[in-house]
């Protein structure tokens, strides 16, 4: 699958979403532990896992779970961010 320009530079032009997309290639997470992690406010935690799950680069793991929900990396998204980690070296 090839991977368009639009996607590679939405993540690259953001240091935060570049965070975050990389600390769930590591293993799912929950917004509570992103927020923990990256030391962003809840908002902004919550704002950005909202543009990447628009983007289909994540999904949620249990949509039903009005409190706690559970992200996941998907095979776009790792190439994607694999695809900006290599440009950015």
């Amino acid at each position: 699958m090839k991977i368009g320009p639009n996607i590679i530079s939405f993540i690259a032009r953001s240091k935060r979403r570049k965070e975050i997309l990389s600390k769930l290639q590591e293993r799912s997470m929950s917004q509570p532990e992103l927020k923990k992690l990256s030391g962003m406010y809840k908002t902004h935690t919550s704002r950005i896992l909202s543009e990447l799950l628009k983007k289909k680069l994540i999904i949620c793991r249990n949509p039903d779970d009005r409190v706690f929900k559970f992200y996941k990396i998907t095979s776009l998204g790792i190439k994607v961010i694999e695809e900006v980690q290599r440009i950015s070296e």
